[in-house]
């Protein structure tokens, strides 16, 4: 017998059971419209916390922000065929180059094709940012054009030595292209009489981020290496041949007409030039160290991307100066530089010898009052810092005869002894061991000339600055130029501030008093002090200049470039010490506008900034960090380039 249902229970088992709402789907649908928006608006504010400003359109998969994708930071170099034509077969110079520069992009990872001269003669280089001409010397008249639209649009090009001097017939050309493409004027080869010639770079530049302060490259002479003058204000003067420790001439012409590496811009491009090939960089490790991080420095400005340094000298000083008075045979005359001092709120360090010391003990006693005591010892003879003939004594000898001078001038002047001067400037390994077992914790030296800035070694755990002869002294502009007027002293040394100054380097003044010190040509001192401040010097203690320099040397700068808009820093104190009035150095690289400095940290103290527009470089000051803090920043800015139209979220 079959089991019979009822209607309305059939009903319910087929449609379910009714609940008491009905279904509305156009809530449903409007629901998860909402949810989605909801989602896009929290998904777009994520972006902007962590990216900053942008468009839209930047963000939407097309053809454009592909094709940026596909290009970005990809370089063509030039394998310059009409160059290679000019040198007779077998010859491997071009080939040679070009290895060069393919080695350093795959040592900074940056992508690149090889093109050639009939490629940039057809425009081919214009799908490129970035363009390389390696030792082009001869090139045609058609891409002489093409190189030039390729700059007008905003293209860069990275370039060595004599570009387009040669046509690609081989016949000389002369320097138009040099002229007017780099704003540079043609001086001088440098011909290979001597091996090497020495590079000085300048610092707290874009291409000098992270290198010191008047860093010497040693540069082979094979290739016959380019002097140029700067032109035009365009251009910016990176580095100088001219070395005034063996060369004669006048300082600030033979600087400005020396000029090895220059950077600015074209149109709307911008161009990087080395008057030397990347082949003929020799040295030791630490010269092609220092090679990479400018070359790396280079590319970077190039396509646009930052370089962030910390000034090399309390804000907002661009140089710094020490004073070093040496106490000689007219002891007496050192009292002709008391007054100085106390005016002008300085002080200095005076070196002496033993038997100096022991002749003058009531003197010593007075000098004690304008300065630190530092010691002169025969620790052995150098003839120069390349000599191999002679040698310092071993580190037993070194030891004991700067202990013994040490002990002997603290116990008559009743103060410490931390600073060290060889009598005949150089020192070794020995001298460093030395002085860290006799607690010296600065050395004045002839041997380090890689560098117009303190160096600092750790030895035993105990911290070393070695401080170079970075100008002329008395000796040389009294004794040796015979220059007795006070006008031509105080010109020499005037010439020697602007060379460090224009380096950004310590001026060191060492003064003897049997020469400067003397009553009458103590008053130059004076008038280069007053000088020193005009040009934005910091005139400090030795003292001062040592605990600043071990301080600075411990901060730690990185940053990230999140987007096109935005700059994240971090800066730390690692050190047991606080560290007061430094100034971070952004160099943006790239037009910008309405920059505004934030934290996204909370109770981050925001510093205080300012933008120079012509190099386009944000200074942040940073008036205190305490030992072991970190500080982190946002830079956020618009682009001077973009669009009116273009509307940022």
């Amino acid at each position: 017998m079959a089991l019979m249902i009822p209607e309305n229970e059939e009903k319910e088992r087929i449609d379910g059971p009714k609940l008491g709402l009905r279904v509305n789907y156009l809530i449903i649908i409007a629901g998860g419209f909402l949810l989605l928006f909801g989602g896009i608006i929290v998904f777009l504010l994520i972006v902007k916390n962590v990216y900053g400003s942008f468009s839209i359109s930047e963000i939407v998969p097309s053809k454009e922000n592909l094709n940026k994708v596909m290009f970005e930071d990809k370089a063509a170099i030039l394998y310059p065929r009409y160059t290679e034509n000019r040198f007779e077969e077998g010859n491997t110079w071009v080939q040679d180059n070009v290895e060069m520069w393919k080695s350093y992009f795959n040592i900074i990872k940056m992508k690149y094709d090889l093109i050639t001269d009939t490629d940039i003669e057809k425009g081919k280089h214009f799908k490129y940012k970035l363009l390389i001409l390696p030792g082009a010397q001869a090139i045609s008249d058609r891409q002489i054009i093409q190189i030039k639209k390729f700059l007008d649009k905003g293209g860069s090009i990275f370039a060595t030595g004599g570009t387009a001097s040669y046509s690609d017939e081989g016949k000389w050309r002369g320097w138009n292209f040099f002229t007017e493409v780099y704003g540079l004027s043609f001086t001088k080869e440098i011909k290979p009489d001597e091996l090497y010639k020495i590079h000085t770079l300048r610092g707290n530049l874009p291409l000098t981020a992270g290198i010191p302060t008047g860093y010497a490259l040693k540069i082979a002479t094979w290739d016959r290496p380019i002097y140029a003058t700067i032109l035009e204000p365009r251009v910016t003067q990176v580095s100088f041949w001219y070395d005034y420790r063996r060369e004669a001439g006048l300082v600030r012409e033979e600087v400005k007409k020396s000029a090895g590496i220059a950077y600015g811009t074209y149109g709307k491009g911008r161009f990087v030039w080395y008057g030397f090939e990347l082949t003929s960089v020799i040295g030791k490790q630490e010269e092609y160290v220092n090679f990479e991080k400018l070359f790396t420095n280079s590319i970077n400005w190039l396509v646009y991307k930052p370089t962030i340094l910390v000034k090399d000298w309390p804000a907002p000083y661009d140089a710094a100066a020490i004073f070093v008075p040496m106490i000689d045979g007219s002891a007496s005359n050192i009292k002709n530089i008391f007054s100085i001092l106390k005016k002008n709120g300085a002080d200095a360090s005076f070196f002496m010898d033993e038997q100096t010391a022991l002749k003058n003990t009531s003197l010593l006693q007075q000098i004690s009052k304008y300065g630190s005591l530092g010691i002169r010892a025969d620790i052995g003879f150098l003839e120069s810092a390349n000599d191999t003939s002679n040698k310092l004594y071993d580190k037993v000898t070194q030891y004991y005869t700067v202990k013994g001078i040490k002990d002997t001038i603290q116990k008559i002047s009743g103060v410490p002894v931390k600073g060290f001067m060889p009598q005949f400037g150089f020192y070794d390994e020995n001298t460093l061991q030395a002085m860290s077992k006799n607690n010296l914790d600065l050395l004045i030296t002839d041997s380090l000339t890689d560098r117009s800035v303190p160096n600092l070694e750790i030895r035993n755990e105990n911290p070393i600055l070695i401080v170079t002869k970075t100008a002329r002294d008395d000796y040389e502009v009294i004794k040796k130029y015979g220059l007795y007027q006070r006008e031509f002293q105080t010109y020499t040394y005037e010439e020697d501030i602007d060379r460090l100054v224009f380096e950004g380097g310590l001026y060191v003044l060492k003064m003897h008093t049997s020469y400067q010190l003397r009553p009458e040509n103590i008053g130059v001192v004076s008038e280069l002090i007053s000088y020193m401040k005009e040009k934005n010097v910091w005139v400090t203690s030795v003292a001062e200049m040592i605990n600043w320099w071990k301080r600075k040397q411990g901060l730690e700068v990185t940053f990230q470039t999140r987007s096109q808009r935005r700059i994240s820093l971090e800066v730390s104190n690692p050190r047991d010490t606080e560290m007061k009035n430094f100034a971070v150095q952004v160099n943006v690289n790239k037009k910008i506008k309405n920059i505004r400095v934030s934290s996204d940290l909370i109770n981050i103290k925001v510093p205080k900034s300012t933008f120079d527009e012509s190099t386009q470089t944000l200074y942040l000051y940073i008036e205190k960090m305490k030992p072991h803090e970190t500080n982190s920043y946002i830079i956020d800015f618009e682009n001077v380039n973009e669009s009116s139209t273009v509307k940022l979220f």
